[in-house]
């Protein structure tokens, strides 16, 4: 990646103290660079690419034709999507764990170490791209739908609103990912620790089914789940309803998904910056 000329100080130059305007402007100038730099090196490894397009076509041929026909057909096909929708999004994350932990197994952290960069720069760049491959997933899933039979059954705004919602829930949750490859030895713990939390995250929420059928504590969890949230979030802003015979799921985070879906990716943004910041110095100051 070529770097930029103002990151570099000048030999012999005393360093330049730059307001709370300029470092965050800094910040952005190199997390743009990462994020380019992370940009082309998924462009060379197209299966990285491929493996998160193939996947939600996998959920959605196997949950909506399996086992959609004894859930309630057509009408479970519909309630499915915002579950792929939120399963996509989760195993977003994932990816954004073995970049990272491969940067730090190569090498390649070591090198811009030595560069005069923010180091929460590089995580940046790193989520930001992920961004990208979360784009390509959701955009394969929303086919996936409509050749399930899902439509959405409310205005622009609100259809617009609900993708908005889980671009930012894939910001946040890379952030879970990035803090799991910076703890991780190698990219192949990275890999199973990046996927071990998945499942149980996105299955143990109102993904695929109702939350008030599982047994208590899980139907607590799972009514509290974020998952839950963004797929009742998605499912509110699109219109789609629960298939009958569903029985119906009560509680504040039930009652006021958007918000609490909006909240919780805010919560975790606001938790995991700092945090996944404070152990990549910690582990790059070795």
């Amino acid at each position: 990646m070529t770097t930029r000329a103002p990151l570099a100080p000048t030999a012999g130059a005393p360093p330049r103290r730059a307001g709370a305007g300029g470092a965050l402007v800094r910040v952005a100038r190199e997390s743009a660079d990462f994020t380019w730099r992370n940009l082309i090196h998924l462009r060379r490894t197209p299966t990285t690419l491929a493996s998160s397009l193939l996947e939600p076509i996998l959920f959605a041929g196997l949950i909506g034709y399996v086992f959609g026909g004894s859930l309630g057909g057509p009408a479970y096909r519909e309630y499915l999507v915002a579950g792929l929708l939120g399963q996509a999004v989760t195993f977003t994350a994932s990816f954004t764990a073995i970049g990272i932990a491969r940067d730090l197994q190569e090498g390649t952290v070591e090198r811009f170490s030595a560069l005069p960069i923010a180091r929460v720069s590089l995580l940046l760049g790193r989520t930001t791209a992920d961004l990208a491959t979360c784009l390509a997933s959701t955009t394969v899933t929303t086919g996936c739908g409509l050749v399930l039979g899902w439509r959405p059954h409310t205005g622009p705004a609100q259809v617009l609103g609900g993708y908005l919602v889980v671009l930012l829930f894939a910001f946040a949750l890379s952030w879970i990912g990035a803090f799991i490859g910076i703890i991780a030895p190698n990219v192949q713990v990275a890999a199973s620790l990046g996927l071990i939390w998945l499942f149980p995250v996105t299955f143990v929420s109102s993904g695929f089914i109702a939350t008030a059928s599982l047994p208590e504590p899980l139907a607590t969890i799972a009514a509290w789940n974020p998952i839950t949230a963004l797929a009742n979030a998605l499912r509110a802003l699109f219109g789609n309803a629960a298939p009958p015979g569903f029985p119906p799921q009560h509680g504040w985070a039930t009652a006021h998904p958007v918000p609490y879906a909006v909240g919780c990716a805010v919560l975790l943004v606001i938790v995991f910056i700092p945090l996944s910041t404070w152990r990549y110095r910690v582990r790059t100051s070795r």
